[in-house]
């Protein structure tokens, strides 16, 4: 008869690789004196999908503040839909102007 050793079972762990949310980044409306109302506002309909009532409140927003965060979203977002605003108004003619940054 065979000798009977104890099996040693080495178990692994498995490490789960840690996600983290991509940071957020808010796209950021800048009053200028030049652009009007009206095209503003048409720009936060098309590119935002924000309605007229919204758009309008953060249009003055940014006029009475000189600055107004439009939307916080993914990086590779706001910046495209920053650049879409910026070209429709080059496009216009007027210097109507938005930035990004990281949201804290």
């Amino acid at each position: 008869m065979a000798d009977q050793k104890d099996t040693v079972v080495d178990r692994k762990t498995q490490t789960k690789p840690k996600l983290e949310r991509p940071k957020l980044y808010k796209v950021i409306l800048l009053n200028d004196d030049y652009t009007p109302r009206e095209f503003v506002i048409m720009v936060l309909q098309s590119v935002f999908n924000i309605g007229p009532e919204t758009g309008y409140r953060l249009m003055m927003t940014a006029h009475k503040m000189g600055s107004c965060v439009i939307v916080v979203c993914a990086k590779d977002i706001a910046e495209t839909k920053s650049k879409q605003a910026t070209d429709l108004a080059k496009e216009a003619g007027f210097p109507l102007m938005l930035s990004t940054e990281p949201e804290e």
